[in-house]
């Protein structure tokens, strides 16, 4: 695959919310630390994300210290919310599963519900070794995920991504392009390979990290989503539907699972293995 390397590396700690870019991250059996421990959810204990509330990409979660957050977001003060004592869970509906999680303090619920106008909840994975398996139909057994999708982390190539907005230029919608790779919210971010290089990997080392490459991402309205101003287009469902349909499924990117511990970061050479 000659030089490919890390470009970036994201961590997001509130599902659907705006997340931070760090040099480096520990890579844990179930995503990257502190990526999506803690998410929203809906009186009815659905989790709530972009795909309900677009304005989601304007608020932003900053990770403290001992795995807290700090919430921000337009016309609001800012927020430190601590991981809540384990006192009890409440049951959270993630894309039909069923997962329990620990309530944050009072005062979180109010802000979230106070920036969405709506009546919401902010929960945290107090045990994601225990606490949701991985989709037992790509899954290997213990395999465990936060409150992500449905895998540990999910990887993408900016060759892939230039491939996506030359298709995207040529389009009836070209006035959206070029994206840029936010509206995908991957966690591990590649240069340096051919463009969809990623379809074939199974297997792959991220410096001295390995992950088994357990299937393509599916994709959902959630990319076409300004993450700069909350506004939906059309783009890139349109062209991926055209272009990178699998079955229903429109893909962009490649769900992992990490094989080993370790620490990945920018600049570390990946290697397809498999």
């Amino acid at each position: 695959m000659g030089n490919a390397e890390v470009q970036s590396i994201h961590v997001h700690p509130v599902k659907a919310l705006r997340g931070h870019a760090p040099r480096e991250a520990v890579v844990e059996p179930w995503g990257l630390a502190g990526d999506r421990r803690w998410t929203l959810i809906d009186d009815g204990g659905k989790v709530v994300t972009q795909r309900e509330q677009p304005r989601l990409a304007l608020a932003a979660a900053e990770l403290l210290p001992g795995g807290g957050v700090r919430l921000s977001a337009p016309g609001l003060a800012p927020l430190a919310v601590s991981v809540p004592e384990p006192a009890g869970t409440v049951p959270v509906n993630v894309f039909g599963t069923k997962v329990e999680a620990v309530p944050a303090a009072q005062a979180a619920h109010a802000w979230c519900s106070a920036y969405l106008r709506a009546d919401v909840r902010l929960v945290h994975m107090d045990d994601p070794a225990t606490r949701r398996p991985v989709d037992p139909g790509y899954a290997l057994p213990g395999e465990t995920v936060s409150f992500a999708d449905g895998y540990p982390l999910l990887i993408t190539t900016t060759a892939s991504l230039d491939a996506l907005n030359s298709l995207i230029s040529e389009g009836s919608h070209a006035h959206e392009g070029p994206l840029p790779m936010n509206r995908f919210r991957p966690n591990v971010v590649v240069a340096g390979t051919e463009a969809w290089a990623e379809d074939h990997w199974s297997r792959i080392s991220v410096g001295e990290v390995v992950f088994r490459v357990a299937k393509a991402s599916g994709r959902c309205v959630v990319t076409t989503v300004d993450q700069d101003t909350a506004v939906r287009g059309r783009e890139p469902l349109r062209t991926l539907a055209r272009h990178r349909k699998a079955g229903t499924r429109l893909i962009f990117g490649q769900n992992l699972v990490p094989l080993s511990p370790g620490t990945i970061r920018v600049g570390d050479p990946v290697r397809v293995l498999g």
